[in-house]
């Protein structure tokens, strides 16, 4: 395996017994480990109308990110954008690019990142819009270019400054258009890893070498529970598989202490669904995590890595990704 980078994606989860201003604070002990341990970037996701999800205004918390960083890269992973005008967009990263320079990430996604009411009150009923995701990705690259300045409508900060775009996607379609634009790829290989394989196969066969980019580049985004033995580590996934064992019968819960086993133990079809979700993980120790992890990365022309770890004990999220580190290294 060449070298291969690391970085992490937060959602500020709400733990149990946690309020919104606790998850937020351990967003940014997580980003400033990461940074001590030269992680390339951490990214926060949009979602809306979750409970226990901290990371709706996204570009305020990748603001509080780097004000309480120095050095890391902080971005989008992502902005959902049919749920915004790219106009907006572009003024929230540039002054961020301006407060931030040079370390700041555009990742934009096509999906609500919320479900279909909550969607329509984002958009004000139209929910057409991700369908002029394409279009609405090219009308931020007018935005940021320098070429911009006979325009009628221009993005005041945003024109010419260097904020790199990433495509993020969970279906192959996002995969032809990242390739297409000859952008950077990252793919939500966390919770969607069914179509991965062949996004990564659609994006590295059809890239179009651009400005930006003269090859691929592809992120997988992927869950890692690092233990100083598998049995630890697997006792801390029993956190993880919970909190997907709620997605999946849309009963969320926050997350909570790892248990003994599963609380969804036997019951077939939860069991089947969260092995789904959660086939592209990597729990364990370092010798059984490393070989894994250079077989994925080889088998999908992977560039980066990721990371999210869902792990109820701040100190030992904090470990894990401390071992992820010495693992790659």
């Amino acid at each position: 395996m060449d070298k291969i980078a690391l970085s992490a994606l937060d959602l500020a989860p709400i733990k149990k017994g946690e309020n919104t201003a606790s998850a937020l604070a351990r967003t940014v002990k997580i980003a400033q480990h990461v940074e001590k341990l030269d992680f390339e970037r951490i990214w926060v996701a949009e979602h809306h109308n979750m409970e226990y999800i901290a990371s709706s205004a996204t570009s305020l918390l990748i603001q509080h990110i780097a004000s309480n960083t120095s050095s890391i890269r902080v971005g989008s992973g992502g902005i959902m954008l049919p749920n915004h005008a790219p106009l907006v967009i572009a003024e929230q990263f540039g002054t961020l690019e301006t407060l931030f320079p040079g370390r700041i990430d555009l990742g934009l996604g096509r999906a609500p990142g919320t479900d279909q009411l909550t969607a329509m009150a984002l958009r004000r009923n139209n929910l057409n819009t991700a369908f002029q995701f394409p279009q609405e990705v090219k009308d931020l690259q007018r935005y940021f270019s320098g070429d911009n300045y006979d325009a009628k409508v221009r993005a005041f900060p945003g024109e010419g400054l260097d904020i790199p775009l990433y495509i993020l996607g969970s279906s192959t379609d996002s995969a032809y258009l990242a390739a297409s634009l000859g952008l950077p790829y990252a793919f939500a290989t966390h919770f969607a890893p069914a179509q991965f394989a062949s996004a990564s196969m659609i994006y590295h066969q059809n890239f179009v070498p651009s400005n930006t980019l003269e090859k691929p580049y592809f992120i997988s985004c992927v869950n890692v529970i690092a233990a100083d033995s598998t049995e630890e580590a697997n006792f801390l996934a029993t956190s993880f598989y919970n909190l997907f064992a709620g997605i999946v019968t849309n009963t969320r819960r926050p997350l909570s202490e790892p248990t003994q086993e599963v609380i969804y133990k036997g019951i077939p079809a939860i069991e089947q669904a969260v092995q789904s979700m959660a086939s592209c993980a990597f729990i364990g120790d370092g010798p059984k995590i490393l070989p894994e992890i250079e077989k994925f990365v080889n088998d999908h022309k992977v560039d980066e890595i990721m990371a999210t770890s869902y792990i109820f004990d701040d100190e030992k999220c904090l470990h894990s990704l401390s071992l992820l580190k010495e693992i790659i290294t």
